[in-house]
């Protein structure tokens, strides 16, 4: 049987890619550490990891371990919270899983409207590119509840939270700007123009490259990003049209901001490996109060 200590060691190792840097982070000693190790590979069955001359590899029975074991020390940690907040020695933390766009549209409003209900309970936020990272990260146990588009095959809780509303970028004094008001656009016009991307694996690269797709073209790259809010910046710079969450948008912000024709939207939900526990369930009533007082998000 599999003890949380093993869990965490075999996690530990992996994580830091060496025996030796793992058992000092651990704070014992490597024959220590590697007689555990054997004793969870015992336990498994079979080898973990493959020690190679300057890494270690894991095995396809380590791979499939991996997940389980962050798992379990994340709900090993839940417990430990829950167990303090209820002896009365600490007040307690929820953990949100979300996408950077997420981070920086939609939940600055939530949490200002759960700071004034739940003053004493603190966030950890772990921040992902794309829709797939975030889900993984959440079937391996890393939050108490995502806030994201909602994955496929999802097994466990999901609840609707509304529609994100996408728009495009440009420099304010380009072309396209209009004395007369014009604020929409179809993504052709734009399928000469080279564009703001962002780096391969970020989720809102797919969605360009979606919706250009479906307008007929394959965008010409001018500049790729990382920082989903350095987009609007460099489309504003001149760089090249940008597509956007519109809720991103600082107020006064200094560029051309246009509507795409058809719109290009996605919904976002909030979900949970089961049923929601007591923090998660308020927070999710709370961001789904505070929807309506988001920019560029629309019920749905």
């Amino acid at each position: 049987m599999a003890t949380l200590r093993q869990l965490e060691y075999l996690v530990t190792v992996v994580d830091q890619g060496s025996f030796t840097r793992a058992a000092e982070l651990l704070h014992v000693t490597q024959p220590a550490l590697s007689h555990q190790i054997r004793a969870l590979e015992r336990s498994a069955g079979g080898p973990l990891l493959e020690r190679l001359p300057k890494n270690l590899r894991l095995t396809p029975t380590g791979r499939a371990m991996l997940p389980h074991a962050r798992a379990a020390l994340a709900d090993a940690e839940r417990a430990r919270c829950a167990a303090r907040q209820a002896a009365g020695l600490e007040t307690g933390e929820l953990q949100i899983a979300t996408l950077y766009s997420v981070s920086l549209g939609i939940l600055p409003a939530a949490l200002k409207a759960w700071r004034r209900q739940y003053a004493d309970v603190g966030i950890r936020l772990f921040e992902h590119r794309h829709t797939d990272e975030l889900a993984e990260a959440m079937t391996t146990g890393q939050a108490d509840l995502a806030i994201g588009p909602s994955p496929a095959a999802w097994t466990g809780s999901t609840h609707r939270l509304g529609i994100e509303e996408f728009v495009v970028v440009l420099a304010s004094d380009d072309a396209l700007a209009s004395s007369d008001g014009e604020q929409a656009i179809s993504l052709t016009e734009l399928a000469e123009r080279a564009w703001v991307h962002y780096t391969p694996g970020h989720g809102l690269a797919d969605l360009l490259d979606q919706a250009c797709a479906q307008a007929g073209f394959q965008p010409r790259i001018a500049v790729r990003t990382e920082q989903t809010a350095a987009a609007p910046a460099l489309a504003a710079a001149g760089l090249g049209p940008a597509l956007v969450p519109a809720n991103i948008l600082p107020a006064g912000f200094d560029g051309l901001v246009l509507r795409p024709d058809p719109p290009i939207c996605r919904t976002l939900t909030a979900y949970t490996r089961g049923t929601p526990d007591s923090l998660s369930a308020a927070f999710i009533e709370v961001i789904q109060a505070a929807w309506p007082t988001i920019p560029g998000t629309k019920p749905g």
